[in-house]
C-alpha cells in the first residue's frame, strides 16, 4: 500500500498542486500507512507538516485542524514525546470543547489520547496521572451518554480509566 500512497501523493502534487485539500488527504493517508508500518519518525514529520498546513488554511478551531492535532499528538506519543504531546493535546482539547462541544466524538478522542500520553509514559508523575484520570473520567461520562455503555469507543475509554487508576494505586 505504501508505494501506491506515495505515487498518489506525487500525482496530486504534480497535476493538481492547486488542490491543497486533496493533497492533505493524500498526505494523511500516507502518514497513517507509515505509522501502521512502524515508521513512526516519518509519520511524525509528515503529521507536523499536515497540522501546520491545516492550521494555516482553516484556522486552529476547525474540526479538521483539531483532528490533525490529535493525529500529531498520537505520533508524538509513539515516539515518547509525551510532554510535547500533552501540551498540544491540552490546547486541542480546549479548542475542541469550545468549537465542537464536550460530547463531540473529536473531543472524546482528544481526552482519550491525552490520558494515553500519561499512561504510556513510565516517567509520568502522580500529578500527571491525576490529571489524566480527571480528563478520562469526563470522557467516559460523556461517551456513555452519547455513544452508549457498550460502544467500542466507550469500552476503550473505560479501559483507559481502569489503567490510569491502576497506575495511581501502584504509586501509593
Amino acid at each position: 500500500a505504501l508505494p501506491v500512497l506515495e505515487a498518489n501523493l506525487a500525482l496530486h502534487r504534480r497535476h493538481w498542486s492547486h488542490d491543497e485539500e486533496n493533497i492533505l488527504v493524500a498526505q494523511s493517508n500516507l502518514a497513517s500507512c507509515l505509522d501502521d508500518l512502524g515508521r513512526h519518525h516519518e509519520a511524525l514529520v509528515l503529521s507536523r507538516e499536515i497540522y501546520a498546513k491545516t492550521s494555516a488554511q482553516r484556522g486552529c478551531s476547525h474540526k479538521d485542524t483539531i483532528i490533525d492535532g490529535n493525529n500529531l499528538a498520537d505520533a508524538m506519543i509513539k515516539l515518547g514525546h509525551y510532554a510535547e504531546a500533552k501540551t498540544l493535546l491540552r490546547e486541542q482539547l480546549a479548542l475542541s470543547r469550545k468549537a465542537l462541544g464536550l460530547q463531540h466524538a473529536t473531543s472524546l478522542l482528544l481526552g482519550e489520547t491525552f490520558c494515553q500520553a500519561s499512561t504510556e509514559n513510565s516517567d509520568a508523575t502522580r500529578e500527571d496521572l491525576i490529571e489524566a484520570e480527571k480528563v478520562i473520567q469526563d470522557v467516559v461520562k460523556h461517551a456513555k451518554r452519547v455513544l452508549g455503555p457498550t460502544h467500542p469507543n466507550t469500552c476503550r475509554c473505560v479501559a483507559q480509566l481502569s489503567l490510569v487508576r491502576e497506575q495511581l494505586s501502584a504509586r501509593e
